[in-house]
């Protein structure tokens, strides 16, 4: 009888922990009850997610999270969250999706599901005005000689310990802190995502600065939600794939990649 009623306890336990699991994998039955899309991005990534002059989140990302919690029938939430807590974040439920220019790696991809990539990018140089000559790509970095710089925890700060790992290293918290030190002449190179470094020559050069703007990674970029929600993953797939049907991902590039009207929202 004792291990009868054993084997009942064990059963029910399982049964009610398999059940919570099941419940709380279900995310697109909470943002309906919830009435809400709660949205994880740090806005500091041009143009996918920044702070305009009147303190609101814009960019490409957000274009994009608006039109999915449209498509959903609830109210948009924006979360601000630090990069290198944006993960453990998702996982303790802050959020439902992050939406922040985050690369696909197979390591995120152990703590994470993605869906499928939106854009393909890849890591570009900044540099100093006076190694134009000397440095035409990343391979001429790879000298002890350069201080080279990316932010932190970012596949820029990857791609530049793999590839560039001759060169005295330094990370930034923010991707505007390393354009700043490399316009001051701190650091000779910065490695960050080509779209980023692409505003921030024009924006904050000075002269001073040179874009090698051929990426020499290539990355995915994609949303990433928690693990085993899979009709969450199933209708974010479709929701990229009816966007790009009906022209409305083109009309969203366009706005942040092709045109610079939104550059005046910040300056």
């Amino acid at each position: 009888m004792k291990k009868l009623s054993l084997f009942v306890a064990v059963a029910l336990a399982v049964f009610t922990f398999t059940a919570g699991a099941a419940f709380s994998a279900d995310t697109l039955s909470e943002i309906q009850k919830r009435g809400k899309l709660r949205v994880g991005m740090e806005p500091g990534y041009m143009p996918f997610e920044l702070t305009n002059q009147k303190g609101e989140i814009i960019g490409f990302d957000v274009d994009m999270a608006k039109r999915m919690a449209a498509a959903m029938k609830v109210e948009l939430e924006l979360v601000s969250t630090a990069w290198d807590g944006i993960i453990p974040a998702l996982l303790t439920g802050k959020f439902d999706i992050i939406m922040s220019g985050m690369t696909l790696t197979q390591e995120r991809n152990l703590s994470v599901n993605f869906a499928d990539p939106y854009i393909l990018i890849g890591q570009s140089i900044l540099i100093k005005k006076e190694h134009a000559d000397a440095v035409k790509s990343y391979t001429d970095l790879n000298d002890a000689k350069y201080t080279v710089a990316s932010k932190l925890g970012t596949t820029g700060e990857q791609a530049t310990k793999r590839l560039i790992g001759n060169a005295k290293y330094i990370s930034y918290e923010t991707e505007q802190e390393g354009v700043m030190e490399l316009v001051n002449g701190k650091i000779d190179a910065f490695i960050y995502d080509l779209p980023f470094n692409a505003i921030a020559v024009s924006q904050k050069g000075q002269g001073k600065i040179v874009h090698l703007a051929e990426p020499f990674t290539k990355e995915p970029l994609a949303w990433a939600i928690r693990k085993g929600d899979v009709d969450f993953l199933n209708w974010l797939n479709n929701f990229m794939s009816q966007i790009k049907y009906d022209g409305v991902y083109d009309k969203i590039y366009q706005k942040w990649f092709q045109d610079d009207a939104w550059l005046k929202e910040i300056q």
